[in-house]
């Protein structure tokens, strides 16, 4: 960490999962990070009880300094107590509290990126909060149209068109727009917060074989290769479509820095497989970076101990050094 750095702003997410526990590890497991964690004190000192952990929490208000080594934690109060484990509706306002406060310190130039523990989508929906997920409310917090889903496991990177969608409505959401958006966000983000200079990016096809010259389905040919072509002419390095079955062999991928599937389920299984407890979740064409672990709530082990902390890790150590390249 230099003098001038920001911290990263840490919201553990839903309260009864093992965001709270996974966040402290990452603080001590990290010293050397500038870390403030977005959350309710209380609750943070009862998870290092619960899990005998010897963490001095620390209340942070804004202006104040942030000492790597040290749990540093800007207040945001629950609604109620939590119970590891136990889904509860009072607390789904803490939740998107907590993010917007974070997103709040982000844009007010006190912390440097946010890094996102993992939330329980159903519970508040439960409260009567209209939420489809982090990515859509935090896309609303910055006032963006289109952002893009983007999981990395070191230099393997698969950013996706659509993403939690059913197979039957996949096709009619690939569209020239979306997928022009979406080639722009990811060839932007890729120079100014990974430091390529020219990142080339291999799109999938939706269909068997790219879609066999037309007999296995008239989307490859119709709407993504055309796509690929007016990216090309604007100087965006795109290159497909490209047959799902081929695009993830070695060599395939040693040709570029980035897929971009077209399905949830055609690229972050093949990511997973390769790096699940290490890869990052990222969210590109936000006006500030935001990461996020690869993980859920896992409310079955929350408050047991189980829980791995070393996605949160590599999701803090990743952030850092986005806000790096972009300050380069």
């Amino acid at each position: 960490m230099t003098s001038r750095e920001l911290p990263l702003a840490i919201t553990p997410g839903e309260p009864a999962g093992i965001g709270p526990e996974c966040a402290l590890r990452l603080a001590q497991a990290a010293p050397d990070l500038p870390l403030l964690l977005v959350a309710d004190p209380g609750m943070l000192r009862r998870a290092a009880v619960r899990l005998g952990l010897d963490a001095d929490i620390d209340e942070w208000q804004p202006g104040s300094a942030i000492h790597p080594g040290q749990i540093q934690c800007m207040p945001v109060a629950l609604r109620q107590p939590e119970t590891p484990g136990v889904l509860d509706p009072a607390n789904a306002p803490y939740v998107l509290d907590g993010l917007t406060t974070a997103v709040d310190l982000i844009q007010s130039g006190q912390a440097g990126a946010l890094v996102t523990g993992p939330v329980h989508k159903g519970v508040i929906n439960d409260a009567g909060i209209p939420f489809t997920g982090h990515t859509e409310f935090l896309a609303d917090l910055g006032q963006v149209d289109r952002v893009v889903m983007m999981l990395t496991a070191g230099d393997f990177r698969v950013a996706l068109a659509t993403t939690h969608l059913s197979l039957r409505e996949v096709p009619d959401a690939i569209t020239p727009e979306v997928l022009d958006a979406t080639l722009r966000i990811i060839d932007h983000d890729l120079k100014s917060r990974f430091g390529l200079k020219r990142p080339r990016i291999q799109v999938l096809g939706l269909n068997p074989h790219a879609g066999e010259s037309g007999h296995l389905g008239s989307e490859d040919s119709e709407i993504i290769q055309p796509a690929v072509e007016r990216a090309s002419d604007a100087g965006v390095d795109a290159f497909g479509p490209v047959p799902a079955d081929t695009a993830f062999t070695p060599n395939a991928l040693a040709t570029c820095d980035a897929v971009l599937a077209m399905y949830h389920d055609q690229g972050l299984p093949v990511l997973k497989h390769a790096g699940f407890g290490h890869s990052v979740n990222i969210t590109l064409g936000l006006p500030f970076i935001r990461t996020s672990v690869d993980h859920g709530t896992a409310l079955d082990i929350a408050g047991s101990g189980k829980a791995n902390h070393e996605s949160f890790v590599h999701a803090a150590r990743v952030a850092l050094d986005m806000t790096r390249s972009a300050g380069s």
